[in-house]
């Protein structure tokens, strides 16, 4: 389980404060407004910025304080931050020892992490060498090959056009629910929320203004500042 509580945050005179449970396993779209806070959570959580106060557990253990690194998450950002002077091979292979000392059984991890994602022809291929949806491919993979039972999702599909956004979503849920991987997504698409998750939560003025099961997006038991950006998005 992974609990957010209490967590505040200021920067700039902007102020955000964060409290919300989510289980294992569950997929959860991030949604709302620009500068709602939904990238300002992910960043939190990963360690990126420290909150003034609050607690990060997971599993009951606070990540408070801990340098990423340290942390349970992994994270795939809009850019695939991949390495250009290194092969799809040794970038994938980040995810599990920054040396790139790889053992045997390790390097299967890759191979079969590539496998699943759709790019094990690549491997020797350096990252100019391939398309877009190729590379967040890689990112993906990097982000399966570790231990991590948590994945942040940081607007990582929205350059891609619609049929290779669909196919990234399908490949981020069959991986997911097969691992048993907790998921928060920043979206923008509400056809992204709806193919991929099991619940969201609707963030506005820097806190989490609404949350539910994904079917229940449109349901009036939801508020009225969620309904008109539902509302406005379809």
């Amino acid at each position: 389980m992974l609990k957010i509580d209490d967590v505040a945050y200021e920067y700039h005179n902007e102020c955000f404060h964060f409290d919300a449970t989510i289980s294992s396993g569950d997929i959860v779209a991030l949604m709302g407004p620009s500068g709602a806070g939904k990238s300002t959570l992910l960043a939190l959580m990963a360690g990126f910025i420290e909150p003034q106060k609050g607690r990060i557990l997971v599993e009951g253990k606070d990540v408070v304080g801990k340098v990423p690194s340290r942390r349970p998450f992994a994270m795939l950002f809009q850019e695939h931050n991949l390495f250009a002077h290194l092969s799809v091979r040794q970038n994938i292979g980040l995810g599990l020892e920054p040396s790139l000392k790889l053992s045997a059984e390790q390097q299967q991890q890759i191979d079969k992490a590539a496998k699943q994602v759709g790019i094990a022809q690549y491997l020797d291929r350096l990252p100019e060498q391939l398309s877009g949806g190729q590379r967040q491919r890689v990112a993906l993979a990097r982000c399966f090959v570790q231990p991590h039972k948590i994945w942040l999702l940081d607007e990582p599909f929205s350059a891609l056009d619609p049929v290779l956004r669909a196919e990234m979503l399908d490949l981020v849920k069959a991986l997911a629910t097969e691992n048993n991987i907790t998921v928060l997504m920043v979206t923008h698409h509400l056809s992204d929320a709806k193919a991929i998750a099991s619940h969201f939560m609707f963030m506005a003025n820097g806190i989490i203004a609404d949350n539910g099961v994904i079917g229940a997006l449109q349901s009036n038991h939801h508020s009225t500042m969620l309904r008109e950006f539902v509302s406005a998005a379809e």
